[in-house]
């Protein structure tokens, strides 16, 4: 078995290269130092010598997506958030969340149910199916169909003005008559 020293001695500029190419050159170095610690704390591991370079480039890889992983790009925050109103933003949204639980229990029972787990409860599409003893798919339906005929239900009743990030701005009743959520 090979040591460290002669590992590094063989592969160093290889896997700086190697990394040069799928990642910015100043990090490929502190990359490559990782690599070599994962090598010499896990050298004793491998069973087979003649496996040696697969093994080492496999440990170069997996450093590689691990980089990826843990550095994704922040995202700007949305402009939305960066707006003076955003109190007013989440004061509508609120307000026209009130509305949801009287429009949601005129669904039919399976959609009810569904919904209010999935969008009240926040329990996840497969504890839905687990509870209900149905498929994850069959589970993604009725909550589908549920949104559809609660969204045709808040039409019938409101006029709902989004913005380009599709929250609400704001709202008000179609007809004075529609005493659901208003």
């Amino acid at each position: 078995m090979k040591s460290t020293e002669e590992i590094w001695q063989a592969y160093h500029e290889r896997l700086l290269n190697f990394l040069k190419t799928r990642v910015d050159h100043h990090i490929a170095e502190d990359l490559l130092q990782d690599v070599f610690i994962k090598i010499h704390s896990k050298i004793d591991g491998l069973k087979q010598s003649d496996k040696l370079e697969s093994w080492v480039y496999q440990i170069t890889r997996n450093s590689v997506i691990d980089y990826y992983r843990s550095n994704r790009p922040l995202e700007e925050l949305p402009t939305w958030l960066k707006d003076d109103d955003i109190e007013e933003y989440e004061s509508v949204a609120q307000e026209l969340s009130n509305c949801l639980t009287p429009l949601i229990q005129q669904l039919p029972l399976k959609y009810r149910i569904a919904l209010s787990r999935v969008e009240l409860e926040r329990k996840t599409q497969k504890e839905l199916a687990e509870e209900l003893g149905i498929s994850i798919s069959g589970a993604k339906s009725q909550v589908q169909r549920g949104r559809a005929q609660l969204k045709s239900l808040l039409h019938d009743c409101c006029v709902v003005e989004v913005n380009r990030h599709q929250q609400p701005v704001t709202f008000s009743q179609k007809t004075a008559s529609c005493k659901l959520c208003c």
